[in-house]
């Protein structure tokens, strides 16, 4: 197949603009580095194969989203086995680190260990919520298009949000209660 040369730069273009989010998604859904490598490179294949099928006007990123989404559910209908680990930000970019170095210690380390806190509170969501966590809050998607890489209507995405939301703020909360804080809220507790 041959691409032409203004489609070429385009997709070059689009799949690296991109590529830190389908990886981080790929992350979410397989939980294995390894893995969300492959799925990220099949994606790139795959959009390449399809790019004559994309109209102008679409959006681009959803498109490649859900592609990702579909290679991962077709791997998981081939092999039916349970996700090992789940990492959203893999190792911090250089460029981060050279900003983060002209801050207030104190300041990185509060934010250091708020990441930490956050991404281990998203680590014990299920996968659905997991997933729509991970597309809203990090990839900025809009509902239709969520709804549109899970194939659900919106109004299931804007549930789904809202109750994966309440439960990460939930399982923040505890993690952010101190030894004495839980000590004092078991005694305030009336009995049942």
């Amino acid at each position: 197949m041959i691409v032409p040369a203004e489609k070429n730069h385009f997709l070059g273009h689009v799949l690296h603009e991109f590529s830190d989010g389908l990886y981080g998604y790929a992350m979410v859904l397989s939980r294995d580095r390894t893995e969300a490598e492959d799925l990220v490179q099949e994606t790139c294949v795959r959009a390449i194969q399809a790019i004559d099928g994309l109209r102008p006007g679409s959006n681009v990123k959803s498109w490649l989203f859900t592609i990702l989404r579909n290679i991962w559910l077709n791997r998981l209908r081939g092999r039916r086995t349970a996700p090992k680990i789940v990492e959203l930000d893999g190792d911090e970019s250089t460029a981060q680190t050279a900003v983060a170095a002209t801050k207030d210690p104190h300041a990185l380390y509060v934010s250091k260990v708020e990441r930490e806190l956050v991404r281990g509170a998203i680590q014990q969501l299920s996968r659905e919520f997991r997933e729509i966590i991970v597309l809203r809050e990090y990839e900025d998607l809009s509902y239709q298009e969520i709804a549109n890489i899970l194939g659900c209507p919106a109004g299931t995405v804007m549930s789904r949000l809202g109750r994966a939301r309440s439960k990460l703020r939930s399982l923040l909360s505890r993690s952010l209660r101190t030894p004495d804080r839980r000590e004092k809220g078991a005694r305030n507790e009336p009995l049942r």
